[in-house]
Formats: C-alpha cells, sequence, structure tokens
C-alpha cells in the first residue's frame, strides 16, 4: 500500500527558513533550482530566436 504513495518533489520557495533542512535536503533544492535555471535559460534561448527569426523576416 505504501508503494502506491506518489512522492512529490520538494518545494523551495525563495526566502523560505533554511534551519530545519538538512544537509541533503539543502543539496537536493540547490539541485531543482540550478535545473529550474537551466530550464529558463532555455526558454530565453528560445524567444531569442524566435525574435531573430521574425526580425530576419521583416528586413529589408
Amino acid at each position: 500500500m505504501e508503494d502506491d504513495v506518489v512522492r512529490r518533489m520538494p518545494v523551495h520557495e525563495v526566502g523560505m527558513p533554511l534551519e530545519a533542512l538538512s544537509v541533503d535536503e539543502l543539496q537536493d533544492r540547490i539541485e531543482i533550482l540550478k535545473a529550474e535555471i537551466a530550464r529558463l535559460e532555455t526558454a530565453i534561448e528560445t524567444k531569442n530566436a524566435s525574435r531573430n527569426a521574425a526580425d530576419a523576416v521583416f528586413k529589408f
């Protein structure tokens, strides 16, 4: 029955108290934040590429 429980990823909120977290939990949050930064950078690159392509089409 315990195997049926879905484990949720820990949520990190900027500014949250860190005193109650273990070193492992802090490291997990660092990895979560690094992954989020990479995701945001990819989104920026995609948007910039789209804008550059549109600019190229409309330049005469």
